[in-house]
């Protein structure tokens, strides 16, 4: 039991940076725009987010940082699909390709800096990601360690899915967002303003794809900077997207699942079955190519895919 309610524990650890990418993601595509550059959003914010808190001892900077990051890396693909109306799958996957190889460059030219050849967060920045202590809560048996035992980002992941979900599907703010998504043209007609919310949309979820990524360069590596540190999760993302049916609070319970499976090599029992390890690091990838399969193949659209999703919306043709 102990060991099962460990991995349970490390499961939503290790989901926790699939949820932001999950959540900004969805943001983006509920106003029509699929951006299949999550990878690239978050290893920019993970290369804001590091830097930032290596440079200020400050977690709230190294956040505001991530954050700036995937907002600004998500206003290059908007002023690209939205203004100048260029392909949303090329743009993306070329906004991918210059995160990553910009993250990459920048701590490699940090690491030319640095007097030991390695960069490591201070010890005063490490100490506010520490697991949070509830008085009362986190001592209690079993369910204190299920969930008040986290640090700051789980917890920070979860409301701001539960806040987008809100505003999604609960505002008039949001269900005019999903107006767009749906069809534009119409929107426009009844006086939405589709630019406007096309860019805010966009680059809200860019800044939530950033804070995932700080959390792969600041938690996940134990507060040293290694190139490709977000490893493939931003398409992992993309594809969670899927199974949590465009909705932000279903995210939460969908990055669990595939957290679930990174971890399962290190609580599986060799002596139940005994499987190579590359197996399971394949494993998360194995069932995202599923998902995105099993989707392409179902001809009839879902009730919660965006109908205009993919499509740049010309308002001179309306």
């Amino acid at each position: 039991m102990d060991l099962f309610i460990k991995f349970l524990v490390a499961a939503v650890l290790a989901g926790t940076p699939l949820l932001f990418g999950t959540v900004g993601e969805i943001v983006s595509e509920k106003v029509g725009h699929l951006n299949l550059g999550v990878e690239g959003m978050m290893s920019i914010g993970a290369c804001a987010g590091f830097m930032a808190g290596y440079y200020s001892d400050s977690f709230t900077v190294a956040l505001l940082a991530a954050f700036a990051a995937g907002v600004l890396s998500a206003l290059i693909y908007a002023v690209l699909t939205v203004t100048f109306m260029a392909n949303q799958n090329v743009t993306g996957l070329t906004l991918t390709i210059f995160g990553v190889g910009l993250a990459n460059f920048l701590g490699l030219y940090a690491l030319g800096f640095s007097e030991t050849g390695t960069l490591k967060l201070p010890d005063g920045i490490t100490a506010n990601m520490r697991s949070v202590h509830i008085p009362g809560l986190s001592d209690l048996p079993v369910v204190g360690e299920l969930f008040f035992s986290y640090n700051p980002f789980v917890y920070l992941g979860i409301v701001i899915a539960l806040i987008m979900g809100f505003y999604l599907s609960r505002t008039k703010t949001g269900l005019n967002v999903s107006a767009i998504g749906e069809n534009p043209a119409a929107a426009d007609a009844a006086g939405i303003k589709v630019i406007q919310w096309k860019y805010l949309n966009i680059l809200l979820g860019g800044g939530i794809c950033g804070i995932g990524g700080a959390y792969c360069s600041m938690i996940i590596n134990g507060g040293v900077w290694i190139s490709d540190n977000v490893g493939g999760l931003g398409w992992i993302s993309v594809a969670l997207v899927i199974f949590a049916g465009w909705k932000p609070a279903y995210a939460i319970g969908g990055s669990f699942v595939f957290g679930a499976l990174r971890v399962l090599k290190y609580y599986m029992p060799k002596s139940v079955i005994d499987i190579p390890v590359a197996f399971y690091d394949m494993l998360p990838f194995i069932i995202t190519a599923l998902v995105l399969i099993v989707s392409s193949m179902n001809k009839s659209k879902g009730i919660n895919i965006p109908a205009y999703l993919g499509n740049n919306y010309y308002r001179e043709e309306r």
